[in-house]
């Protein structure tokens, strides 16, 4: 369940702690006082509500233009909360790597590769095999090719994309040739 943080906002608290039954979010009150670290608030799914910034956090929402309608209120808060859903299924580890769904991105330390549509299928439809897949199976998987089909477009996908990525990331074997096919190597 997602959770909205109200962060040395005590009157805000209070006014959504009343009405709390109807959301559909978890609302927690953190002050100063309370001494938690950064680490404590500001889960990947949270949202932290204050009337000032605090930190250094991602998820941060100031409300300062008060006074503000509770439903204006609601509202703004449940389209952070979208946002930051739809941020969290937009991204998915593949290894070290990260892929951005929204800018078919593979990402390293700071470093973003740029993707094509076939490229991010290739690297998920490996990944969730997790087991070496053929040429065959990709061509049928990827491209809708039928099975009579002669043709190197997996190959000379696969071999731009690790061309690709061996230029950005230096890494080699991020794809791996086997006698039964390709699999991911992270």
């Amino acid at each position: 369940m997602q959770k909205i943080i109200i962060y040395n906002f005590n009157e805000l608290f209070k006014i959504l702690d009343e009405i709390s039954d109807i959301f559909y979010f978890k609302i927690e009150n953190y002050s100063v006082k309370d001494k938690k670290t950064s680490s404590t608030i500001g889960s990947l799914n949270d949202v932290i509500i204050s009337n000032k910034v605090i930190g250094n956090y991602k998820n941060f929402l100031i409300l300062n233009n008060l006074p503000i309608k509770i439903s204006k209120l609601i509202e703004i808060i449940n389209l952070e909360l979208i946002k930051k859903k739809f941020s969290n299924q937009s991204e998915i580890n593949v290894g070290k790597y990260k892929i951005n769904f929204n800018s078919r991105k593979l990402i390293f330390n700071k470093l973003n590769l740029k993707l094509t549509e076939k490229e991010t299928n290739i690297i998920l439809y490996l990944l969730r095999a997790n087991k070496p897949v053929n040429i065959k199976e990709l061509q049928t998987t990827i491209w809708a090719y039928n099975e009579g089909v002669e043709t190197h477009t997996v190959e000379t996908h696969v071999y731009r994309l690790r061309k690709k990525i061996l230029k950005l990331f230096n890494d080699e074997n991020f794809i791996d040739s086997v006698d039964s096919g390709y699999v991911l190597k992270v």
